[in-house]
């Protein structure tokens, strides 16, 4: 993760993060779409493949890629037709099934969900070695809410292709909570097993602090005194202690290497500022130098307008 001048850069929301690839083919892709071609022509198949070729070896860049991919196309009927093209194109196949699965997310049912899993079997048995369509089927087993031991399934099949990974295991945190098909007791659980095997480095190492920025929202959202009194919440000695690991190393240059790492610095940031923490929150916003990710700040309202105004509260000149 490159750490940018001393120069203060304007905010905006960047979905590709620093990745300066995925940002060159999503700008193509805009292109593309800008003349109604998108998904029929050879140009879109071929860009995208190129990029995944060349992260194959990099399972933590490659499932940031696809992820960034599917949300950005998910409205396109390209990375369907791509995979009826190429139906033993494993990349084809993840592509499709994960888009259709960010559609889910957005509109409500899946219109096709065997079809979705269909693919990520086909495309594991492609690729065994390959995480990410089982990163797809857990989050299609979150969606349709499958039981425990179905979904711990699909998280084991993850865990032995790529240890680390990130997204499976913010999938799982988010599965296990009280929203969803868990409980508070199953969070701190997860959170405790996860933090005694963890690199302090590792691609997964924001899953505790996400799971306190969570707890965290969910007091807000409530609204009314509870809401006033959220900020309490940084005080307690759970909630303080993993800002506390993360304060001290995780803006470092250096410190972190995988693809998401700028979208786990404005966690921090966020937290910190949450805390009332601002002089520590200061390098944190330096680090970032304004790429803004959408969450978590979109809970506030516009992520770009309330990061700005965190990163003023900072008192950060970059």
């Amino acid at each position: 993760m490159a750490f940018l001048s001393s120069r203060r850069r304007r905010a905006r929301l960047v979905l590709e993060l620093d990745d300066a690839a995925l940002s060159r083919l999503l700008k193509s892709l805009q292109a593309t779409t800008s003349t109604g071609a998108i998904g029929t022509t050879d140009l879109f198949m071929a860009q995208i493949s190129r990029l995944l070729d060349q992260s194959r070896a990099d399972w933590d860049r490659r499932t940031h890629q696809l992820s960034v991919l599917a949300y950005h196309l998910s409205e396109s009927h390209g990375p369907r037709a791509w995979a009826t093209r190429e139906p033993r194109n494993a990349s084809a196949l993840v592509l499709s099934a994960w888009a259709q699965l960010e559609r889910g997310r957005s509109r409500g049912p899946l219109e096709d969900a065997a079809g979705v899993a269909d693919s990520c079997l086909r495309a594991a048995e492609l690729a065994p070695e390959d995480p990410t369509p089982w990163v797809v089927l857990l989050g299609l087993s979150r969606l349709e809410r499958r039981s425990q031991p179905e979904v711990f399934g699909l998280w084991n099949e993850v865990l032995t292709r790529d240890r680390w990974n990130r997204e499976a295991h913010l999938s799982m945190l988010r599965y296990l909570g009280p929203e969803e098909m868990g409980s508070r007791i199953q969070v701190m659980d997860f959170v405790d097993a996860v933090r005694a095997h963890t690199p302090a480095n590792a691609p997964c190492a924001a899953t505790e602090l996400t799971a306190q920025v969570l707890q965290y929202q969910s007091v807000l959202t409530r609204g009314g005194v509870e809401a006033l009194l959220a900020r309490h919440h940084w005080s307690h000695a759970s909630a303080a202690q993993a800002l506390d690991r993360a304060v001290h190393t995780w803006a470092r240059p250096g410190f972190f290497h995988h693809a998401a790492a700028l979208a786990d610095l404005n966690l921090l940031a966020y937290a910190l500022t949450a805390a009332e923490r601002r002089g520590e929150a200061r390098p944190v916003f330096e680090a970032i130098n304004g790429t803004v990710a959408a969450w978590p700040w979109s809970v506030g309202g516009d992520p770009v307008s309330e990061f700005e105004k965190a990163r003023i509260r900072s008192g950060s000149s970059v």
